[in-house]
């Protein structure tokens, strides 16, 4: 997990565990979960998927077979690592071509916005469209192309979609001021039950701050406390959702595959322990992991209590499209994205960004929201630039972006 995305999630609580960050290293061996594979590994084979219980390889067939009594089923994904995100549409493939009735869950839209998804399965618009009028870069931000192969996959099967997130600032109000002191209206909004007390939960959780002491030792145990109640909030949200719908609209065999970042499906303590609140037929949860981390050094096993499957893919690489790596807050005002972190090797740090600069503009478009900002930003491929206009002390600045890969160290 890269500083930038720790300071996002303190900020407005967007835990997204990039693959081959330090943090979800840190997570692949920890001794929690399942108490009957805890204490022991499972391999890692590149294009192949262990059944972390019989420690056998499987093909994706014979993973799809192995599926047929599942109802529920949580597919991991580092958000802009796209190898994640065809693993997902092959999941998605092999289960509609056994014959199962799919339903497809996403982290990316809350449930607020089905009207839109509905607008989408229905066919009643277009691609362009849908991503405008759903709001894809304020509900979610990533690149579209990371998912659009699902969301076409989907449509031209016939295979519904649904919201099962729930409002940002709903999460970011359980982390302020807790379960207890939500209004009415917000209560309304999360599931009626929420577990808070697992404490192989709290490790996991904590391990995602690795390579972060300094930030570890300056949290409060309150404000500790305040962001695991909201992160077990946005799980439960998502696992209540996704079982909700799949009660209303799936048949006695439908399988809802729930399309979600890895940190919420590891040792199957986020969503899925939420989900069981609220459902008792059988669920199963597919991460996948690189073979090599983030040094290169060759990853040949996990614990094998991270996932029920875990599929092997190549180390992760640049990202397929370009970011600026910066972190932003919503202030006041006619521009209210205030930078809060720049990590320095970034895109963002190499030009020159500033924490306390305030985005005006980018490429002569003002910036009113982080929306704007994000379909700005999607429009860039690797050796674009971007132009900004900042305020910086109350004075504009001008910094020039210039979308770059690092070169690889020699060894």
């Amino acid at each position: 997990m890269t500083r930038s995305t720790l300071v996002a999630m303190l900020v407005a609580l967007a835990l997204a565990v990039p693959s081959a960050g330090r943090a979800q290293e840190s997570a692949w061996k920890l001794k929690i979960g399942d108490p009957a594979r805890r204490d022991r590994e499972a391999a890692i084979v590149l294009d192949g998927i262990t059944d972390t219980t019989a420690g056998t390889t499987l093909t994706t067939g014979e993973l799809a077979a192995k599926l047929d009594d599942v109802r529920v089923l949580f597919v991991g994904e580092s958000h802009t690592d796209i190898a994640f995100h065809r693993v997902q549409l092959q999941v998605i493939r092999e289960l509609h071509k056994r014959g199962r009735e799919v339903l497809i869950g996403l982290e990316m839209y809350p449930y607020t916005e089905q009207a839109s998804l509905d607008m989408w399965n229905s066919g009643a618009a277009s691609e362009d469209d849908f991503v405008a009028k759903s709001r894809w870069y304020k509900n979610w931000g990533y690149h579209w192309h990371y998912y659009r192969d699902i969301f076409l996959f989907a449509r031209q099967n016939g295979i519904r979609m649904f919201g099962v997130n729930t409002p940002r600032e709903v999460v970011s109000a359980v982390r302020k001021k807790g379960l207890q002191n939500l209004t009415p209206e917000e209560a309304s909004r999360i599931p009626p039950k929420i577990d808070t007390s697992n404490e192989d939960h709290k490790t996991l959780f904590r391990a995602f701050f690795a390579g972060e002491e300094s930030m570890m030792h300056t949290m409060s145990a309150q404000m500790f406390d305040g962001m695991f109640a909201a992160q077990c909030t946005w799980d439960a949200s998502m696992g209540y959702n996704a079982v909700q719908a799949l009660k209303r609209f799936g048949g006695p065999k439908a399988i809802m595959v729930v399309l979600i970042g890895s940190g919420h499906v590891a040792y199957n303590l986020g969503v899925q322990r939420q989900a069981a609140l609220w459902f008792d037929g059988k669920m199963a949860s597919i991460v996948p992991v690189p073979v090599a981390d983030a040094k290169g050094k060759p990853q040949v096993a996990v614990q094998a209590s991270y996932a029920d499957y875990v599929w092997g893919l190549p180390p992760e690489s640049d990202s397929l499209y370009p970011s600026l790596g910066l972190s932003t807050r919503d202030g006041k005002g006619e521009f209210p994205l205030e930078v809060i972190d720049v990590p320095k090797t970034s895109v963002a740090g190499l030009a020159g960004f500033q924490v306390g600069d305030v985005l005006q503009s980018m490429d002569g478009t003002p910036l009113k929201d982080r929306e704007t900002l994000n379909r700005l930003l999607a429009e860039k491929r690797w050796a674009d630039d971007g132009v900004f206009v900042v305020s910086r002390g109350g004075n504009p600045a001008t910094v020039t972006a210039l979308f770059r890969r690092k070169a690889a160290e020699a060894k």
